[in-house]
């Protein structure tokens, strides 16, 4: 598991579009690594579109927004499109991006238990070492709290 202060693994997963984005190509600009469960479903769309609608204040900022869900590329695209979303999401098919920051995790709903994607945020200064996180995260006013921790330019 990362810890705040070290510097984050070097990742690359495939984007909606079917590029590829490593993690350490976004170099030089602070980063919010966001975790999310699902594509379409009703935290995960308001949350997007949370991070969507303070995208401008943070581009200002030099932050970059990257979405990450178990989710297909093919998913992704669909739910990029939809909610007019300008940042990447990666398709973490293999989990690899998940299991490096650790927030797979047994839940529960309706009385059965599945190992899941805890909904997460990372914030990686512009040297890529870990500055924040945020696990377990209830979604009214998170994309705020990313917002304000992340350093006017």
């Amino acid at each position: 598991m990362i810890k705040i202060g070290n510097k984050v693994p070097k990742l690359a997963g495939t984007l909606q579009s079917g590029d590829t984005l490593k993690l350490a190509d976004l170099r030089g600009q602070w980063v919010v690594l966001y975790f999310y469960p699902k594509d379409n479903t009703t935290g995960c769309t308001r949350e997007a579109g949370d991070f969507r609608d303070l995208y401008t204040t943070f581009k200002r900022r030099g932050a970059a927004i990257v979405g990450v869900s178990r989710d297909s590329a093919r998913s992704h695209s669909g739910f990029k499109e939809k909610l007019g979303l300008p940042f990447p999401l990666v398709a973490d098919t293999d989990e690899a991006w998940c299991k490096a920051f650790d927030v797979i995790r047994q839940k529960k709903l309706y009385g059965r238990e599945y190992l899941g994607v805890d909904r997460s945020t990372f914030l990686i200064d512009p040297e890529g070492k870990l500055v924040q996180e945020w696990r377990g995260v209830k979604v009214p006013g998170h994309a705020q709290t990313v917002l304000d921790a992340t350093p006017a330019k």
